[in-house]
């Protein structure tokens, strides 16, 4: 079942922010900014990085150092079903696959372990979108 992407993000409240990159011309750098922005509590998470937007960069899900409400996956579809199954491990209430993004696995294993779900659509468009409805 289609997790309805605006709900979601009116309910939670902190985000993990998984591939993130330093590089302000990077969706997933420009991505967290917005969501920081936004108000919510936003975790990136690359093992490549110390710090990124002047916020502590986690290696995995695992070393977050608080359970978050969403993980948001900025990873190759082949690269996103340990990050689900992390994801899953870690507690998170949600996965969401940005923009472009599709993985069959990825939703089987949300849908098995009860979290919400959400491919191929862009939190920062959608939440966009939240102040026009």
């Amino acid at each position: 079942m289609d997790t309805n992407p605006q709900e979601l993000l009116r309910t939670i409240r902190s985000i993990a922010i998984v591939g993130i990159s330093n590089k302000p011309e990077r969706a997933s750098y420009r991505v967290a900014a917005y969501l920081k922005e936004a108000g919510y509590k936003v975790f990136p998470v690359n093992p490549q990085y110390q710090e990124v937007l002047g916020m502590t960069c986690y290696a995995n899900l695992t070393e977050l150092p608080e359970s978050v409400d969403l993980v948001d996956v900025f990873r190759k579809a082949e690269d996103c079903l340990p990050v689900a199954e992390e994801a899953v491990r870690v507690g998170a209430k949600a996965l969401w696959l940005q923009l472009g993004i599709s993985n069959p696995a990825c939703r089987a294993l949300a849908e098995k372990h009860g979290l919400a779900y959400v491919e191929d659509k862009c939190t920062k468009i959608e939440h966009a979108q939240l102040n026009q409805s």
